[in-house]
């Protein structure tokens, strides 16, 4: 079972996973455990696709890895969460999308991160699919996050914000 959590949401390419690498850098007795990357592994597995080929097809693929995880989330809410939450350790998960993933980390005691970034920034950092889906807007009303992080600068502003996180929340 989960010790201590840290969740990030965000839109696509606002910088979830850098500002989480950052982190995870900082902060060695956490690891990465992403609903993505279950999802990734699932959809692999039914394609014979490596993650590795998944991740560097990304936009190929997205539609798809968004339908898979609504399907299991379908099949029950808790689909994904389940597989997270049985992880040992502290976990930083990457990639909270809608309100229901948010309610059950916020419940377990996550603190929450969530990263902003303009959608002319994001269009410069990759192909944006599937914006309008659930995925992608479900958690554009919370208002209550432990921090917000503003990623339309430069590698060194994120980096700067998220190491004050870390010594905010290693105090």
């Amino acid at each position: 079972m989960t010790d201590k959590i840290i969740i990030f949401s965000g839109k696509q390419y606002s910088g979830k996973d850098t500002a989480a690498k950052i982190m995870l850098g900082e902060m060695p007795d956490y690891k990465r455990c992403a609903m993505g990357d279950i999802i990734k592994i699932t959809y692999g597995k039914e394609k014979n696709l490596t993650y590795e080929e998944i991740e560097k097809n990304k936009p190929l693929y997205r539609q798809d890895l968004i339908d898979l995880g609504n399907r299991g989330r379908a099949q029950d809410p808790d689909y994904w969460l389940k597989k997270i939450l049985e992880q040992p350790g502290n976990i930083i998960v990457t990639d909270v999308r809608v309100q229901h993933e948010y309610d059950v980390f916020k419940n377990a005691g996550a603190i929450t991160i969530r990263v902003e970034a303009t959608r002319e920034t994001r269009t410069q950092r990759g192909t944006l699919i599937g914006e309008k889906d659930i995925t992608e807007t479900g958690l554009d009303h919370i208002k209550d996050w432990d921090y917000v992080i503003d990623n339309n600068a430069d590698y060194e502003s994120l980096k700067e914000q998220v190491l004050k996180i870390v010594k905010s929340i290693s105090d």
